[in-house]
């Protein structure tokens, strides 16, 4: 209660300096109901200054909500800050489980990325710097399209991510993660990750790793959930043997939740964080 509290108290008082001098395009469908004769129609919405220059970079960013929950309404305000510093901000929502399991939310992800590389151009943004980013159930998702190409080659197109954020990614490695907690069939997790270990290994991004991965930045919070901190722990190990001096932020005192709301917060560390990582994209 008292987080929704400092949320609505900060939406509050931020929302009229956000608007000013954004431009907002709502619930554009980026993919028609029955694609690949089986996902849902779904939407995203963007984010941008009113007086553009010169093509921007874009930030398109994968909510979190444990696979199951959350919705791109409930990022506008962040969104709205991103766009202010002269970032075309793009959130999209996704197949949720228990409906849609996992394999489909990647599809859909990659499909929305597909979409802005073929449509931002219009709305001031530069494809050639896209950067995919999630929190959470989101951030596992941004690095699954960003390693694993095969999504993307299933729509038949290729990856036009040029670099990711992930924000205290889950599941990076959720074949462990499932193995250590033996779960009873059809329960938790199960219902989006499916029984099959050989599907927790194919969305796991730790198992896919490789040379020609785009620039990531992690971020991710010192008294975050265990499992997060472990996933993490074993992917960084595997990741530095690419890319050994890999760009990890680590913020000691924060935990899961703030490592999102302090985007809010225009003069905090993760905000400029990610601002900076973004705008430096193709320089």
């Amino acid at each position: 209660m008292m987080r929704l509290f400092i949320y609505a108290f900060l939406f509050v008082l931020c929302e009229s300096c956000s608007l000013r001098g954004i431009t907002v395009t709502e619930n554009v469908t980026y993919m028609e109901e029955g694609y690949l004769g089986e996902l849902p129609e779904k939407k995203l919405n963007i984010f941008r200054p009113k007086k553009i220059k010169e093509a921007l970079p874009v930030l398109v960013f994968i909510h979190g909500g444990s696979w199951r929950s959350g919705s791109k309404e409930k990022y506008s305000l962040i969104a709205r800050r991103w766009a202010r510093r002269n970032i075309v901000a793009v959130i999209i929502d996704y197949p949720l489980s228990p409906e849609y399991k996992i394999h489909s939310m990647a599809i859909a992800s990659a499909k929305a990325v597909n979409w802005v590389d073929e449509n931002i151009t219009e709305y001031g943004g530069d494809p050639e710097k896209i950067v995919v980013s999630g929190h959470s159930a989101g951030g596992h998702l941004a690095s699954l399209i960003s390693i694993r190409e095969e999504y993307f080659d299933s729509l038949g197109v290729k990856s036009p991510i040029a670099a990711a954020v992930l924000n205290d990614a889950a599941g990076l490695d959720m074949y462990h993660y499932l193995k250590e907690k033996n779960y009873a069939p059809g329960t938790s997790h199960l219902k989006t990750f499916t029984d099959s270990p050989q599907v927790w290994k194919d969305t796991s991004p730790i198992y896919f790793l490789h040379e020609d991965m785009p620039p990531m930045l992690f971020m991710m919070g010192g008294k975050t959930y265990e499992s997060i901190l472990v996933g993490t722990d074993r992917f960084m190990k595997e990741y530095k043997k690419f890319v050994p001096e890999p760009n990890f932020k680590i913020q000691k005192n924060k935990r899961h939740i703030p490592m999102m709301l302090q985007m809010v917060y225009t003069p905090g560390r993760g905000f400029r964080w990610v601002i900076d990582f973004v705008k430096a994209v193709g320089e």
